[in-house]
């Protein structure tokens, strides 16, 4: 990432007694990098346009520490046409943890260990079209604590109120659709090599409703080789049980060079298997560095189709 220039940002509050002002900058980084993208399977092969991309998201970050010793971090990513993406405050008590709110900053609690499958470049489900069951969810706004402060042992227990997506500053969403949102995840890597983790929570679908998610796993390395399997269990609001098993295996050639491959299989009772492969590379050298992953999907959300995801991607360090 790349720091291109310092930018001040002053916020005032002000009231008839009295008057106070709050400082402070963020850096502003972004990358320099291309895609490559094809499409294909039976259900997806329509997708023939341009296949090029770049990547047009910045990264507005700051912070500091407070006269306790804690410290305050913010995050905001966005796109060079102005819209905003993904924002992250965060308190950090050092030994007693962390506290953040994410707005679409990724999966609070369980949803940080939704796949710990091994891989080079990415995740087997990446690029495939349809909604893929069989992997925990929650919503993506709300509130985490995490603490990892106990030898081998990290805790994520995120909650998001109503399932909806934080407001602007002095802004309220109105009447709440979805009920809200709690999971908890744990890893202990208290033994040489290995993550054994697990964890546990629901989603609400509706005022009334909601999706429950457990999920365990472990992985390993053995020198430049790391293997997994985790298993997935999904009782969705709206249909019969869904049962994931995953596994995936990486390797180190070298300093530079890594390889992936992975598979899962999820059964829903009366439906069809749906069944995910991928395997992803990546090569770096220098300030450039490429990756490749090319993922197949048949029975994407346990209905017949088959969808096809290749991606090269190259990005430089400057």
């Amino acid at each position: 990432m790349t720091n291109f220039k310092k930018i001040g940002l002053t916020a005032l509050a002000g009231s008839l007694i009295a008057t106070t002002a709050m400082a402070g900058s963020l850096s502003v980084s972004g990358g320099a990098k291309m895609s490559y993208t094809s499409k294909g399977g039976t259900t997806d092969s329509s997708n023939t346009g341009n296949s090029f991309g770049m990547q047009k998201a910045m990264t507005f970050s700051g912070g500091g520490e407070l006269d306790n010793g804690h410290s305050v971090s913010l995050t905001h990513v966005m796109t060079v046409e102005g819209a905003q993406s993904s924002s992250l405050l965060t308190y950090d008590m050092g030994d007693m943890g962390k506290v953040m709110y994410t707005d679409a900053a990724g999966g609070l609690g369980v949803a940080g260990i939704d796949d710990l499958m091994p891989t080079a470049v990415e995740e087997i489900w990446d690029g495939l079209g349809g909604t893929k069951n069989g992997y925990a969810s929650s919503a993506s706004s709300g509130f985490e604590y995490t603490n990892t402060s106990v030898d081998g042992v990290k805790v994520e227990i995120g909650y998001s109120p109503d399932g909806q997506a934080a407001n602007d500053d002095g802004g309220v969403s109105g009447t709440g659709s979805v009920d809200s949102s709690s999971s908890v995840a744990i890893q202990y890597t208290g033994i040489d090599g290995a993550n054994i983790f697990y964890g546990t929570g629901s989603q609400g679908v509706t005022s009334t409703t909601e999706n429950n998610y457990d999920t365990m796993g472990v992985t390993y390395a053995m020198g430049a080789a790391t293997v997994g399997v985790q298993l997935t269990d999904v009782d969705p609001a709206s249909g019969n049980d869904e049962e994931n098993t995953a596994f995936g295996i990486s390797f180190a050639v070298n300093d530079d060079l890594s390889i992936s491959y992975g598979e899962s299989t999820v059964e829903v009772s009366g439906s069809v298997d749906q069944e995910l492969k991928g395997f992803s590379v990546g090569y770096s050298m220098g300030g450039l560095t490429l990756q490749a992953h090319a993922n197949e999907g048949d029975n994407v959300g346990n209905t017949a189709n088959n969808y096809q995801h290749t991606e090269l991607t190259v990005s430089f360090a400057f």
